[in-house]
């Protein structure tokens, strides 16, 4: 296990790390989980190994430092996760993320393009979300005020997620796990979808086959990103499906034509 302080108090991002060839390989979880659990048999698969590959747990979540100082936006998940990949030596990384860790990645893109050289994002959030009471995932959690989450929301949330989920989301500090959650759902200005299409390096976006067209995968397709549907999976597709989710992670780091 690697670490860098991220933060003026110290506190710190970790990551487990597998050793390989330049460029990195950079591997970002989702809300409410960790990148060694998500990540750990895809980037080990034949059609991805041999890369040096960092598969990193957000600030506030996973192996990461909790700190409830930190505002959690995207965009300071962005800011310490440069900090972090800096302190590791990685520039110009290929960059592979999910759900709100997606977010994540096209903001740091934005912010810090040196460090990133193509971008594939699994099932990603590109736009705000509305806040739904009772539902899963972020909607759910951000439609709580914080004190109400810390109060005794966070039990509803764990009770509605699941133990799969929960078995990771139980690791993110609670005050780390809510800001995330309305800062995904708020977005950023512009929001991820428009800084995704200004970015002018390869990308790729794998979704689930079964929820259908993507919204705005026309604009997307004009602007070069690659829209990917992966059958026979749901939103964790590089748990649901690995065999699909290599091969098209694999086609979409190999293709040169978004050069």
């Amino acid at each position: 296990m690697r670490n860098a302080v991220v933060t003026p108090e110290g506190d710190q991002i970790r990551w487990v790390e597998l050793p390989g060839e330049e460029p990195s390989r950079v591997y970002v979880h989702g809300l409410g989980a960790t990148s060694p659990a998500y990540f750990a048999e895809v980037a080990a698969h034949p059609l991805l190994a041999g890369r040096r590959s960092l598969l990193i747990d957000l600030l506030g979540h996973g192996l990461s430092d909790r700190p409830t100082g930190f505002n959690y936006t995207l965009e300071a998940h962005a800011d310490a996760l440069a900090k972090a990949l800096t302190a590791a030596g990685v520039a110009g990384a290929e960059l592979i993320a999910h759900s709100m860790g997606g977010s994540a990645a096209i903001v740091l893109a934005a912010r810090h393009p040196h460090l990133v050289s193509r971008l594939v994002l699994v099932d990603a959030n590109l736009d705000p979300l509305p806040r739904r009471s009772g539902s899963g995932g972020s909607s759910g959690i951000a439609a709580y005020s914080e004190q109400e989450f810390l109060a005794g929301g966070w039990e509803e949330v764990r009770d509605r997620v699941g133990p799969h989920w929960w078995s990771t989301m139980r690791l993110a500090g609670r005050e780390a796990l809510h800001r995330s959650a309305v800062h995904l759902t708020r977005g950023t200005v512009p929001t991820m979808r428009e800084l995704l299409l200004d970015l002018e390096i390869p990308r790729a976006y794998l979704l689930p086959e079964a929820d259908g067209p993507l919204s705005g995968a026309d604009a997307l397709a004009e602007a070069g990103v690659a829209v990917v549907p992966i059958p026979d999976c749901g939103h964790n597709i590089m748990l649901d499906n690995p065999q699909a989710f290599a091969r098209a992670t694999a086609a979409a780091l190999a293709d040169r034509s978004q050069e």
